[in-house]
């Protein structure tokens, strides 16, 4: 039997939401929250388009998930993000208690894991690097056009 619900498949759906974002002109980063293998939210940067600096991928997912849930909580949920998440999204997700984060391309500068690696709930379990790859040569090809 095949599982089609696996870290691929949902960092596939994440990379969709990258698009969106490349195609408004926002920092292409997507992200798609998953329960019980129903994907619950979608969302990509809008930071641009809302001209809100707090406005990114991550976290208009954890409100999507939460109104779909009717829950702050978000426990039996996996977040899927292209781009390691910045210490302000790794603290919302401490906050919404998320049961697992997997992210694709790691972010250097501003990635939470070099420096803030214990700000995670500790129900929350990290998986890096999922389709880092693919993951990069979007931010890449996005970065390259606007210098």
């Amino acid at each position: 039997m095949i599982d089609l619900y696996t870290d691929t498949f949902f960092m596939r759906e994440a990379l969709k939401e990258a698009q969106k974002a490349y195609d408004l002109g926002e920092v292409p980063v997507g992200a798609v929250i998953e329960c019980n293998h129903l994907i619950i939210a979608r969302a990509h940067n809008l930071t641009e388009q809302l001209t809100d600096v707090t406005a990114h991928a991550e976290m208009q997912a954890f409100t999507a998930a939460s109104n779909y849930l009717g829950n702050k909580y978000l426990e039996n949920c996996t977040l899927y993000v292209t781009l390691e998440p910045c210490i302000m999204c790794a603290g919302a997700a401490y906050w919404t208690q998320i049961s697992k984060i997997v992210f694709g391309a790691f972010d250097e500068k501003r990635g939470f894991t070099k420096t803030h690696s214990g700000i995670l709930h500790p129900k929350t379990k990290l998986e890096k690097g999922i389709m880092e790859n693919e993951c990069a040569i979007i931010l890449k090809e996005f970065f390259s056009k606007k210098r």
